[in-house]
């Protein structure tokens, strides 16, 4: 009986998450039961930087390399898709929980069960969690990670409801259930591996103890708010300790990286950080201060980034004399350089997040506005310089992501999560707001009004409706007498996307309050109200999603896979029998670029976290020598047999015997390279010198076959290997050879006539890299700013270079510890309700 009993009560949960699937599947079809596939940069770029990590598994029955030989002249490749063997519980995990739904679908649907076990945790209805998951699931930004690729972004979001629906619960004194769920879903977003989102959450998470901590106090149980806090640092310590491998090579990875300081000092010191990414580069994707409407009004801005004449409405004002100007200026007037699409939270939503400030009681109402408020701040990164640069230099980690826009997704995490609320407390005692419904019209005045007032208005509030940048490549590209007729003409047509939204927002509030009225005055029960919020909100937020992830944006997978056919250039280039040796593309942005390393091992490649040496030597060297080099390809005809090597030395000593030109005629052409060095070499003579900006400098004015140059702080490694040991002018008889390579390991032949130095074509990381001279341990250091270089005594010799690093033994290790306890949590947590479900029974009989 008892049993039956709870199921019944399981019911209307389970109808709340079949409508989830249900409407997760109707948003992407029929794309997704076609097999269509979003044809995104930064997957496209996944497929091809992880080819070269596929092929391996597949050499080595399923394990996986942490090096990868395909991209920058080789990297590591733990912000790969890493995946340990300690994380394979995890991924097993995490894929029961999506029901293992398919691709896309699972996305919305692991975002909506998410918020709706936070909901519950505060005790909302199943109705009200519906709503509260629906209006934080379909805010614009989500849809738009997913149009862009940005997959492991979304996924951390996802986990991140249900992260806090944990700390609920244990401050609700239900420690255990709080504390595996806590442990759970930290566990998870770090798996997700995109540690900026959690990073900007644990603000809000702090916030939000705070909250917990205010509200013990007053209610004398501060003993009970340590205990859960206590249960909850050791339940957050297990979910990161069960992502220990991900942890540790993720940090020690970012100080090789472009998130750690580079040892140069020629960078501006106003432009500098300690230890982390230049400001400018932070600061980048800045929300503008008036940009932030779009929470309210979608197109503010314009929307996205997308060529004007795609905009139906817009071209139906354009004079046709421009149609073909309007091709090349976008629909968004912001001041990003570029965006997909705006933040829209919803614009109801909007209105019940300040009708909750008034009629929400607790603390954890004000958390959600100091997290709105304190997001929103951040988000205009150098718009608002005095506390981006505040946290910037004094906030630990800040300094360590790009993209400060992003963290309006802790807005877009308050604000509906206190709509939901707010509307719970509408629900369960109405005559809060009847007694009160100058509250009412307060929020409504406040979105819908303002939306009405830039409809009718627009210019009083945004005067310009053209950017600075584009304004000035008006004046540059336009004939003076067309400027202002074209300025004229692309003003009325923004401004008519602009207040057409407006209007559209003003009439979903007015809608949205109308309910509450009805409601208000009983002419509707509170199901119909909050279903007609919820569909109100839904329809509202589906539409304007739809502007940037629809049915458009999906292909086939086939003709994804085109994109990674091999061309005739390609199979020329894979003619060439050497070992070993790198590719230039120049027909493509080489440094953007995520089709070649599908193929070929390249000097180029796709990775937002390229590491710093390798960032360094692009921007002092290889950026001019890419010039170069395609011009000496031009003036020689495609010999290079004969030309002055000097202006492309660098592409020479990275072993770039393969250069892609693009040709007019369509078909790129390959060029060979006889200049490139080779896998390895010896050299007569290195000079040691103070410090990086000397190592680089010099780098420039030596010749490279014969000289190295390294810090000095490496000289011991000579001296270790012989006392006094210095590289004379290198025996012509000496030879080093490349004789057997994959992903994680390099074997060469040597023959050395006399005690030698070889400089190898490979990147420098100073971890990991088991060095052996015929199978005893030798010690390699830094030349060439970048490289890898190996004292060799006289005589022949196999060296090897083996990528196997020991700490992800150790790591794992934890891992699997972590993972049991979350194990036995859930198995206590069962047998106990096991136990009071028998005690129940026994009183009903």
């Amino acid at each position: 009986m008892q049993i039956s009993g709870n199921i019944r009560k399981l019911i209307p949960d389970l109808i709340v998450i079949a409508g989830f699937i249900i409407i997760s599947f109707i948003y992407f079809a029929p794309a997704v039961i076609d097999g269509r596939v979003i044809a995104q940069h930064d997957s496209l770029a996944a497929i091809g930087q992880g080819q070269e990590q596929r092929d391996y598994m597949e050499r080595h029955d399923g394990e996986r390399t942490r090096w990868n030989i395909s991209m920058f002249s080789g990297m590591p490749s733990y912000q790969m898709s890493p995946t340990y063997n300690s994380s394979k519980p995890l991924d097993s995990a995490k894929e029961l929980y999506s029901l293992f739904l398919p691709n896309y679908v699972y996305l919305m649907f692991i975002m909506l069960i998410g918020f709706y076990i936070l909901m519950r945790a505060f005790r909302a209805s199943p109705l009200i969690s519906a709503l509260g998951a629906v209006i934080w699931t379909f805010s614009s930004y989500f849809f738009i990670l997913i149009s862009a690729g940005h997959i492991w972004k979304f996924i951390t979001l996802a986990y991140i409801p249900p992260t806090i629906a944990g700390m609920v619960y244990v401050y609700r004194k239900r420690y255990l259930l709080g504390g595996l769920l806590f442990m759970i879903f930290v566990a998870f977003q770090i798996s997700a591996n995109h540690i900026q989102m959690s990073y900007y959450f644990l603000f809000l998470m702090l916030f939000m103890v705070i909250a917990f901590f205010i509200d013990a106090y007053k209610k004398r149980e501060l003993p009970n708010f340590f205990k859960a806090t206590g249960v909850l640092i050791i339940a957050g310590i297990i979910g990161v300790a069960a992502n220990s491998s991900n942890l540790y090579h993720t940090y020690e990875y970012s100080k090789e990286t472009m998130r750690g300081k580079s040892e140069l000092s020629h960078h501006e010191e106003a432009n500098t950080t300690d230890n982390g990414l230049e400001r400018d580069y932070i600061t980048a994707w800045s929300y503008g201060i008036g940009e932030t409407w779009t929470l309210l009004v979608p197109n503010t801005k314009g929307g996205a980034s997308v060529p004007l004449s795609q905009n139906e409405k817009a071209m139906s004002k354009a004079r046709p004399e421009y149609y073909q100007i309007y091709q090349q200026i976008g629909q968004y007037w912001g001041d990003q350089p570029g965006t997909s699409g705006p933040v829209y939270a919803g614009a109801f939503v909007l209105a019940l997040f300040i009708l909750g400030l008034f009629i929400v009681k607790g603390p954890v109402k004000w958390a959600l506005l100091t997290g709105t408020i304190f997001s929103i701040l951040l988000s205009w990164g150098k718009n608002f310089m005095p506390l981006t640069d505040f946290f910037i230099d004094y906030i630990p980690m800040y300094n360590k992501f790009r993209a400060v826009s992003s963290i309006l997704v802790v807005a877009e995490f308050c604000i509906p999560l206190l709509a939901a609320l707010t509307v719970k407390e509408i629900v369960h005692k109405p005559e809060v707001l009847k007694n009160n419904l100058k509250y009412l019209y307060i929020s409504l005045g406040l979105t819908g009004g303002l939306a009405l007032l830039f409809a009718i208005s627009p210019k009083i509030f945004f005067p310009s409706y053209i950017s600075a940048n584009e304004m000035q490549a008006i004046s540059q590209a336009v004939p003076p007498i067309h400027i202002q007729p074209l300025v004229a003409n692309l003003t009325e047509m923004r401004l008519s996307l602009f207040t057409a939204d407006a209007l559209r927002s003003f009439i979903i509030v007015a809608i949205g309050g109308l309910i509450l009225w009805l409601f208000l005055q009983k002419k509707i029960k509170a199901t119909w109200t909050v279903a007609g919020i919820l569909l109100l909100c839904l329809a509202d937020m589906w539409d304007v999603n739809r502007r940037y992830l629809n049915d458009d944006d999906f292909v086939y997978k086939s003709s994804q896979e085109q994109l990674f056919t091999l061309t005739p250039t390609d199979q020329h280039i894979l003619q060439d029998t050497t070992k070993y040796y790198r590719v230039l593309n120049l027909a493509t942005s080489t440094f953007n670029d995520g089709i070649t390393p599908y193929h070929h091992k390249v000097i180029g490649g796709y990775h937002a976290a390229k590491l710093r040496r390798y960032q360094d030597l692009i921007d002092v060297y290889l950026t001019d020598e890419l010039m170069n080099i395609h011009y000496a390809v031009i003036t020689s005809a495609g010999n290079l047999d004969s030309v002055d090597t000097n202006g492309f030395k660098v592409l020479n000593m990275l072993n770039t015997k393969w250069v892609i030109l693009p040709s007019q005629e369509g078909a790129n052409i390959p060029v060979e390279n006889p200049h490139a060095m080779g896998n390895a070499w010896f050299v007569d003579e290195i000079l040691f010198v103070n410090n990086a900006d000397e190592e680089i400098e010099v780098l420039g004015s030596i010749d490279l076959s014969s000289v190295a140059v390294a810090d000095k702080k490496y000289e011991p490694i000579l001296d270790n290997f012989k006392q006094g040991f210095r590289p004379a002018k290198a025996d012509s008889a000496s030879t080093i050879m490349l004789t057997d390579y994959d992903s994680d390991f390099l074997i060469y032949s040597v023959d050395a006539k006399k005690d030698e130095l070889a400089i190898f074509s490979e990147v420098y990381y100073p971890k990991g890299w088991q060095i052996t001279i015929d199978g005893e341990p030798a010690e390699m250091l830094r030349a060439n700013y970048t490289l890898r270089a190996l004292p060799i005594p006289q005589g022949k010799h196999t060296v090897e270079f083996r990528f196997d690093p020991e700490s992800i033994k150790v790591t794992d290790r934890i891992a699997y510890g972590a993972l049991l306890i979350m194990l036995l949590t859930a198995v206590v947590i069962f047998i106990n309700a096991i136990k009071r479900n028998k005690t129940k029974i026994k009183k009903d009989y």
